[in-house]
């Protein structure tokens, strides 16, 4: 991943103001994912997007992340730091998938569930699937008929309806070891009164708020440099941050 630089940053802040998080988490992983189109993106699997995501973030705002949360028992606030390397780290599965190329010639990733007569192929979901799917009367039947790529039992093809529940759930279990990244949940115990609290983090959300935060500081530098100096804003932003907080603190001491 190329790291971005302060404009590019700056635009890409400026676009998800007007943008759902949604919206703003895709922004975020075009940014960390230029080599890949906007049509490339949402099909990846979502694991995949959060650890693009985490690396990211480590680029831009390094490895410590701090995290605030509310004990669910008792509700006191407990707050701690997370090392966004070794976390990111910690969530890649096993390599339990194969690729394949789609019928609109993406590769995909497959999860392969062979045992008991069946012979199961499903991708990983993306994105766009789990979106596809949100509002159907049943989405997880719905995300099964979308992502089920072939399933055979002893020589004969079977459709996505006609899965009995053992075999989806080995699917379940299959997709959750190959991508644990999709559903990123911590479980912290309470300091006051030890009763665990599970929550799910949402690195897209996280990192958008640091860089709103990051976005609104570097505008208030360059509304103080322009006015001090009459430089323009690219020049302003062409300066390193160690070479702008210096003439921040000429301004100061003017």
């Amino acid at each position: 991943m190329a790291i971005t630089g302060a404009a590019d940053l700056l635009a890409t802040w400026e676009a998800g103001l007007a943008e759902a998080p949604a919206g703003r988490a895709l922004l975020l992983h075009r940014t960390a994912r230029p080599d890949l189109d906007a049509q490339g993106l949402p099909v990846l699997p979502v694991g995949a997007r959060e650890a693009d995501l985490f690396t990211l973030r480590r680029a831009l705002f390094g490895e410590r992340m701090q995290v605030r949360l509310g004990c669910g028992a008792c509700g006191e606030d407990m707050e701690f730091d997370l090392d966004a390397g070794e976390f990111a780290r910690s969530l890649s599965g096993p390599d339990a998938t194969v690729v394949r190329v789609g019928e609109d010639g993406r590769e995909e990733s497959v999860v392969r569930v062979a045992e008991g007569g069946w012979d199961v192929q499903f991708r990983l979901p993306g994105v766009a699937d789990l979106t596809a799917v949100a509002r159907a009367a049943d989405p997880r039947g719905a995300l099964l008929a979308r992502c089920l790529v072939s399933a055979v039992r002893d020589g004969a093809d079977v459709s996505a309806d006609e899965l009995p529940v053992p075999v989806q759930r080995r699917i379940a279990e299959a997709v959750e070891a190959a991508d644990p990244g999709a559903d990123v949940t911590l479980n912290i115990a309470c300091p006051e009164c030890g009763q665990a609290t599970r929550a799910e983090l949402d690195i897209a959300s996280y990192l958008w708020t640091e860089l709103d935060a990051w976005a609104r500081d570097v505008l208030l530098d360059v509304h103080l440099l322009a006015t001090a100096y009459g430089w323009s804003e690219p020049e302003i932003l062409a300066l390193s941050p160690l070479r702008r907080r210096y003439y921040l603190e000429l301004c100061a001491d003017a």
